[in-house]
């Protein structure tokens, strides 16, 4: 599917409402006229095709038309949100961007660069094949992030096929997360509302369904348990909602059944994707279960020695600062994640290999022990992690959130108790840390500490 492809299957949504942005809402015939006018002002200033523009901005309604002025324009788009701010120069220069597009409301102010050097040899494939292309950042919690170029002509091909529906969904993930695209892809291929929100705490997040009816939220785990915790749920009419997909962590059984039993009527959905692949189609057993299947026909899958390998259509061209050693010669992506087959196709996404626990040569993953202590009765949220011993190389050990922190006096034996009835020995924490709330990212995903030993 090419920009005129995507941009033709938009035409045909004409008044429907395409974005939600600060109680507004824009038609799709809106939305074309604002990427018309942006196309005609990077065209003013002379920004060639297959030229690298940084799109400096979160998601606005004037942002997407941005999105797609240099996506019609056939130029390489690098999201730079607000977030990353601190990193935006290490990131420009890394892409290889000729501009940077700073936007404020429905106005936008471009920059030439200056980047004389020649262009990185991947972006040779871009010109070849005359795609458009879009560059993302890993998340960098493991080590310094990876630039990836992606064909955003491929990348989009994946939505051409998909039925026209009338779903208010809201975006989550942020404008530079494979998540997030695949939002704003999978809404506009559809005539779908975007809703863009301005906040993602939860209680704005389910004020915004109740006002405007939205019927899909893409969410994470982490999220969805702190929406739990905030009892944000019980305050608002959410019976709009038919539909909670979650992804970017794995979810643990016992979460999974709190949600479910918040949200009985709305269908639970586990999503599936990497930023180096792109998103899979998934389908979940049911509404309880942790298990997944990957059904899509643009992407092979297979698991060697408990890791989950993708081969997939919608891959990478490659990085831009890094070397290709997560990608084997015939083009398997190792994803890093572990995984349990059932024999009907389902898989258990069970945790990450980078962050499974060594106690004294026996492997501990940290999501078995947090599902069995959000089961515990004192517990509300925990965090589970590594961390350096001398004698054992590492020990477990967990970040707690009491319901009652009256309690604090006792809990390290109450839980250690609990967990004997499910856990091994070595499995139960060895160092319970009380906090006020466990450790995540802006993508509402576990930040695990770092063991430097490894």
């Amino acid at each position: 599917m090419t920009s005129s492809d995507f941009l033709e299957k938009m035409k045909g949504h004409g008044p429907k409402p395409a974005v939600l942005y600060r109680e507004r809402e824009y038609s799709y015939a809106n939305l074309l006229d604002a990427i018309g006018r942006a196309t005609d002002d990077l065209r003013s200033v002379r920004v060639a095709r297959h030229q690298v523009v940084a799109l400096a901005s979160d998601y606005t309604f004037y942002s997407i038309a941005c999105f797609f002025a240099l996506l019609q324009n056939g130029n390489v788009i690098v999201p730079l949100p607000s977030r990353v701010e601190q990193e935006a120069e290490e990131r420009i220069r890394e892409s290889y961007a000729d501009f940077k597009l700073v936007l404020r409301e429905e106005k936008g102010d471009i920059f030439s660069l200056g980047d004389e050097r020649p262009k990185h040899a991947l972006f040779d494939e871009l010109r070849r094949t005359g795609s458009s292309g879009l560059v993302l950042f890993s998340s960098g919690s493991t080590g310094k992030p990876k630039a990836m170029l992606h064909d955003l002509d491929r990348l989009l091909a994946a939505y051409q096929d998909r039925p026209g529906k009338s779903n208010r969904m809201m975006v989550f993930l942020m404008f530079d997360h494979i998540g997030g695209l695949n939002t704003l892809f999978n809404s506009l291929a559809t005539g779908s509302l975007l809703a863009i929100p301005e906040s993602r705490d939860p209680d704005y997040i389910c004020r915004q369904i109740e006002k405007h009816r939205l019927n899909i939220l893409p969410a994470s785990p982490t999220f969805l348990n702190l929406l739990l915790l905030r009892e944000s749920y019980n305050n608002y009419d959410l019976s709009s909602l038919s539909l909670i997909t979650y992804g970017t962590e794995p979810m643990s059984a016992s979460l999974l059944q709190r949600v479910h039993a918040a949200f009985p009527s709305v269908k639970l959905l586990q999503t599936f994707g990497t930023s180096e692949t792109g998103i899979a189609k998934t389908f979940s057993r049911s509404s309880e279960s942790t298990l997944v299947k990957l059904e899509d026909p643009q992407m092979e899958f297979r698991i060697v020695e408990g890791e989950l390998w993708i081969r997939s259509r919608t891959r990478i061209l490659g990085y831009l600062n890094a070397p290709m050693d997560d990608f084997t010669e015939d083009g398997w992506y190792r994803t890093g994640d572990l995984v349990a087959a059932e024999a009907d196709g389902y898989l258990r996404i069970v945790g990450r290999i980078k962050e499974v626990i060594n106690v004294g040569g026996q492997k501990v993953l940290p999501e078995e022990v947090e599902n069995v202590l959000l089961q515990c009765p004192a517990v509300a949220d925990c965090l589970v992690y590594g961390e350096k011993n001398a004698i054992m190389g590492q020990i477990v050990a967990a970040d707690l959130v009491l319901k009652n922190p009256e309690a604090a006096a006792s809990i390290r034996k109450e839980v250690r108790i609990f967990c004997r009835r499910s856990l091994e020995d070595y499995k139960i924490p060895s160092r319970i840390n009380l906090v006020e709330r466990t450790n995540f990212n802006e993508r509402f995903k576990k930040i695990r500490r770092k063991n430097p030993s490894g």
